[in-house]
């Protein structure tokens, strides 16, 4: 592989752009509503009760997103691990949401803590519970959103010319590319754990001693999707040429760990003698719902020709990247019932403004960083 391939450049361009004021303003609005949470408290500006104490703060801020943070694990396993060269040029992109995927995962997890004040206190041995799948996935977390820190480091190293430093941390770069594929593996299967242990409270739609593999699957399965997202977005949108070529390598790992999904997903149902809920359990229809988009996004993806389409690998990344979130919403809220009580739970419009303001910052914080720092690869006249 040429030099070239592993070079990266700043987009440059102005930063105060539409977007990014929307996504400011957004951000704005959910500050404030913050701010009214942690003054008066998480019943100021949340619908939470006894009987949903996990809201979309847990399920789409953290569980959704930490999955959408794993386009940099994906990634480091082809290039790094499996030794994948040609993925080269989507690694810093990938690493860059992947740390925000998880640095807004963790925020979001301080933002749903009733005493946030004791967030700590899963780091002191004494508090600990060795037992706890929560520890684990808490611990993980924490621990691999420091790991992406120190692997998108040389970005900032090399944008200010940093170079003695950049070259001493290349040579143990390769500790931190290990963590960063083992850490993901153990907290994203464990964020499925964390609902094997609530009983017969989850639909038997879902509940199963195999969620812990379906959430890795997920996981998986949704990095690449945000990857080939991400790549046809930042084309599209800062006039890039296209990187069909590599995504269409990557397209055929994502029909296999979807149809993967799919398979086991019916054999599970079968085996544990719940295939009848499909047709007539109170929540089937999340179910159809959920598989159809998977169906459709690897039926779109089986035609060679159409793993060399951008737009058809684009929509295809989008109905899997729907059916991944669409599958963890019905496992964390939607196919929970609690055992006791009439309790309901649909979230508020602050609730809404607060997750909504996350993903904004999200955004703005990704347009700042590519137009700032060597993030995108750089294009060279022969290549357009």
């Amino acid at each position: 592989m040429s030099s070239q391939a592993h070079e990266h450049q700043p987009l440059g361009g102005r930063v105060l752009t539409l977007p990014f004021l929307i996504c400011a303003a957004l951000v704005a609005v959910a500050g404030v509503i913050l701010f009214q949470r942690y003054t008066q408290g998480l019943a100021a500006a949340s619908n939470l009760n006894d009987g949903y104490p996990w809201g979309i703060w847990v399920a789409i801020d953290v569980v959704i997103g930490s999955a959408f943070g794993c386009a940099g694990y994906v990634i480091a396993l082809l290039c790094y691990i499996l030794n994948r060269g040609e993925y080269h040029p989507l690694v810093r992109p990938a690493v860059l949401a992947s740390l925000f995927g998880y640095g807004l995962a963790g925020l979001a997890v301080l933002v749903d803590l009733g005493r946030y004040w004791n967030f700590y206190h899963m780091m002191l041995p004494w508090y600990a519970q060795p037992n706890s799948v929560m520890l684990e996935v808490g611990l993980c977390v924490a621990t691999y959103t420091l790991v992406l820190v120190v692997e998108f480091a040389p970005a900032f190293l090399e944008r200010f010319g940093i170079e003695g430093l950049r070259a001493k941390l290349n040579k143990v770069l390769w500790v931190f590319i290990a963590l960063g594929v083992l850490l993901p593996t153990m907290h994203q299967s464990s964020l499925g754990t964390m609902m094997v242990i609530v009983g017969h409270k989850l639909s038997p739609l879902w509940q199963s001693q195999m969620l812990p593999v379906f959430f890795l699957l997920t996981a998986i399965l949704m990095g690449f999707a945000i990857v080939v997202w991400e790549s046809v977005m930042a084309s599209l949108n800062f006039r890039r040429p296209m990187e069909t070529p590599v995504l269409s390598k990557l397209s055929g790992l994502m029909l296999v760990v979807a149809s993967l999904f799919v398979v086991l997903r019916f054999v599970d149902l079968i085996v544990r003698g719940q295939i009848g809920q499909i047709f007539g359990g109170p929540q089937s229809g999340w179910f159809v719902v959920e598989m159809a988009l998977m169906i459709s996004g690897l039926v779109l993806l089986i035609p060679k020709a159409n793993r060399n389409r951008s737009r058809a690998l684009f929509l295809a990344a989008s109905l899997l990247l729907a059916a991944g979130i669409l599958y963890r919403l019905n496992v964390y809220l939607i196919g929970f019932t609690p055992a006791v009580g009439p309790w309901h739970y649909f979230p508020s419009v602050k609730e809404i403004m607060v997750t909504v303001g996350v993903f904004a910052l999200e955004i703005a914080l990704y347009l700042l960083f590519v137009k700032k720092l060597p993030v995108m690869h750089a294009v060279h006249p022969e290549h357009g």
